[in-house]
């Protein structure tokens, strides 16, 4: 599907994960349902009559927190929600990437569209003109606990939307790359320049901009996406690495997988075995060959990636849940009830990150043992000495391994969860916290080692495949080596890898390698 054209129209309650990544990352356009809208508008006539009532409703006509019990003036309910926006825009640290405040931004325009918030329309029209328009606030990363919602990055956006701070817009972006844009603009300036108005907070809008999970869940959504990609990715590459090594397809064997029973097992054998097909390197080795197994790290491929892809799966299904989840405090429904709980709380979606970085190690952790023997002259079945042609003058693939190496160690130190630390915060009314953000930004950082080391595993297994020649690797190896051989050329003489690192690194994140796996013809 060509996403650029995609228009993703929201009603709270049917947001996918291809629409976020359509609109995040491909400029997807976005609308609103008239039926959310309708429904936005019955909830606001609850808020108003609250306000006209001078009832006393936490979040509406008190203050927050710690500070809930203090009553606001009617005249003063305005002033409220700005002081509330501008104070809890907090955060500090690097930006996060513009794809992920896209996401952010579209979520809590689902949230909205939902209708327990208690909102205008006119919140979600400005937030989705901003989209469309590739405008985005600079929101940093850190400041977040996860609970009473992503505060800090919510504020960030919320301050821009009523015209203070800056606004960066798509074309001022350093071309093609997640850092921060190189110029931005006044906000009030930069949206009326895009025809655009900054919005005038009433009533519960200021603490309806900024009480929710959307920025940590939009890095999950594009995470756990991301993370589909890779487990498709890792397949390719374990392949390419398992001709290359001689190694045999007899354990991916279905009776094997037929005999334990888990279905991302004999999934990932499966897969395997497709990619294997018709391969001449395996025939020149079926006889005669002195070796009974082969290493975990080739032989237990689906017994490490097939869990992996059980978990993706899992966690796929808690961070949709969430794209379309109520998650204000307090929540306004049309009959008129306003009911204070806690769906602000981010631990769901938290552990869901925790649990994907986690699995993302193991994968690092298999494609760098592959690489170790695909450059070790010891396990290498007899392959150049680092897959240099001219070893000791030439290094060869000696430093890729190294950097592989320190990819994965890093994965490991990130696998430490964050969800199961808690600080008490807001004078110890939020007492448990979840530290979503903390599990985003590891979830995020372990994907792109992930990516990195894959594109290292890939770069070597080629050049072992063309040692192997003239004989043939199985169809599915042949079209990822053609792959790789199209963004990167043998090794002949030591060079500078970097370039070829991360140009195979982009591929592998763009999905160059999983559309070319079976069944994505």
């Amino acid at each position: 599907m060509n996403h650029a054209t995609k228009m993703v129209t929201l009603d709270g309650g049917s947001l996918t994960l291809e629409d976020v990544r359509a609109v995040a990352v491909d400029s997807a356009k976005v609308s609103l349902a008239n039926s959310a809208r309708s429904r936005m508008l019955r909830t606001r006539d609850v808020v108003a009559a609250i306000v006209e009532r001078g009832d006393v409703v936490y979040g509406v006509t008190t203050g927050f927190g710690k500070l809930s019990e203090v009553a606001i003036p009617r005249d003063r309910l305005s002033e409220l929600q700005v002081n509330l926006v501008r104070s809890h825009a907090a955060g500090v640290g690097p930006l996060l990437p513009e794809r992920e405040v896209r996401a952010m931004m579209l979520l809590r325009s689902n949230v909205l569209a939902k209708g327990y918030s208690g909102a205008r329309p006119d919140l979600v029209d400005l937030l989705l003109g901003m989209l469309n328009a590739g405008l985005y606030p600079p929101v940093p990363e850190q400041g977040s606990v996860g609970a009473s919602g992503d505060l800090a990055p919510l504020a960030a956006l919320g301050v821009a939307m009523i015209g203070e701070g800056t606004l960066y817009h798509r074309s001022w972006h350093s071309l093609g790359t997640s850092e921060a844009p190189r110029s931005s603009g006044n906000a009030a300036e930069t949206l009326r320049r895009f025809g655009l108005q900054p919005v005038v907070l009433g009533p519960k809008e200021g603490i309806t901009l900024i009480n929710g999970t959307q920025a940590h869940t939009g890095i999950a959504a594009l995470a756990v996406t991301d993370a589909r990609v890779i487990w498709q990715t890792a397949h390719m590459a374990g392949a390419m690495s398992l001709e290359a090594l001689l190694g045999t397809p007899v354990p991916f064997d279905s009776r094997i997988q037929d005999a334990r029973g888990q279905t991302g097992q004999a999934r990932s054998a499966e897969l395997l075995l497709s990619l294997l097909e018709d391969s001449e390197l395996r025939e020149s080795h079926r006889l005669g060959d002195p070796r009974v197994q082969d290493a975990y790290a080739l032989r237990c491929m689906p017994q490490v990636h097939g869990p992996v892809l059980d978990a993706i799966e899992w966690i796929e299904g808690i961070v949709s849940r969430e794209l379309n989840a109520a998650t204000d405090n307090p929540l306004v429904f049309e009959n008129g009830d306003v009911l204070s709980g806690g769906n602000f709380h981010g631990l769901a979606v938290a552990s869901a990150l925790d649990f994907l970085t986690i699995v993302m190690t193991n994968i690092a952790t298999m494609s760098e043992r592959r690489i170790d023997r695909l450059v070790h002259p010891d396990f290498n079945q007899g392959l150049p000495a680092f897959l240099s042609k001219d070893p000791g003058v030439h290094s060869g693939f000696m430093m890729a391994q190294v950097t592989a190496a320190a990819l994965a160690g890093e994965c490991k130190v990130l696998s430490h969860p964050a969800s199961v630390d808690t600080i008490p915060t807001d004078g110890n009314r939020e007492d448990v916290v979840p530290m979503a953000m903390g599990a985003a930004w590891k979830a995020r950082r372990v994907v792109a080692n992930v990516q990195r080391i894959l594109a290292i595993e890939l770069m070597c297994a080629a050049q072992g495949i063309d040692f192997r020649a003239p004989l043939k690797p199985g169809r599915g190896v042949i079209r990822a080596h053609d792959t790789v051989r199209s963004l990167v050329a043998p090794l002949s003489a030591d060079r500078v890898l970097t370039p070829d690192i991360e140009a195979l690194a982009v591929a592998v994140a763009s999905g160059w390698f999983a559309g070319r796996a079976p069944g994505h013809d």
